[in-house]
C-alpha cells in the first residue's frame, strides 16, 4: 500500500475515534487523466459528486471485490496525494443503457443525461481499451454512491 494513503488513513481513524481494525478498500483518483482527476477530487470536496460509475469488467479484469456499502475509499489527487476519505452508501449494478437521469446525475458532472451518456461513452471506451474490455450499451456498470466523511489534508 502506498505509505502516504496508510499515514492519512492512520490520521482519519485517530482524528475520528475510529478502531484501527478498520480498512480502507482502495486508494484511487478519478478517471484517466490529471484534469478530469483533479476536477472530480474537487467536485467530491464540495459536496457535489456523491457517486462514481465503473465498468463491472473492471473488477472482474482486476480481480476486485465488488465495493458494497460501509466500505471506505481514499480519493487522492493524480498524483496521488490522499485528499478525503468517502464511504460507500449504496451499489447498484445494471447495463449502461438503463441509467436513467435520477441516478447519474448523483455523479455531479453533468447537466443532462446525454451528456453523461457521451462522457462516459468515451471514458468506458478509452478505459476498455486500456482494461480489455469493448463499451457496449447493454455493458454492465457498477453505480457507486458514497458519502463523503473526512477530507482534513494530510499531515506529514
Amino acid at each position: 500500500m502506498d505509505c502516504r494513503a496508510d499515514v492519512y488513513w492512520n490520521q482519519f481513524l485517530q482524528e475520528k475515534g475510529l478502531g484501527q481494525d478498520i480498512a480502507y478498500i482502495e486508494c484511487f483518483h478519478f478517471d484517466l487523466t490529471a484534469h478530469w482527476a483533479n476536477a472530480l477530487l474537487q467536485l467530491v470536496l464540495e459536496g457535489k459528486k456523491r457517486a462514481t460509475a465503473s465498468s463491472l469488467h473492471y473488477f472482474g479484469n482486476n480481480n476486485l471485490p465488488l465495493p458494497k456499502a460501509g466500505d471506505y475509499s481514499i480519493v487522492t489527487d493524480w498524483v496521488g496525494t490522499p485528499h478525503c476519505v468517502i464511504r460507500t452508501t449504496k451499489v447498484t449494478i445494471l447495463p449502461f443503457q438503463n441509467i436513467t437521469w435520477e441516478l447519474c446525475k448523483k455523479e455531479g458532472e453533468d447537466e443532462s443525461l446525454e451528456s453523461w451518456q457521451r462522457g462516459h461513452m468515451h471514458f468506458f471506451t478509452e478505459d476498455g481499451k486500456a482494461e480489455g474490455y469493448e463499451f457496449t450499451p447493454e455493458m454492465p456498470v457498477v453505480f457507486e454512491e458514497f458519502e463523503l466523511v473526512y477530507n482534513d489534508p494530510i499531515k506529514e
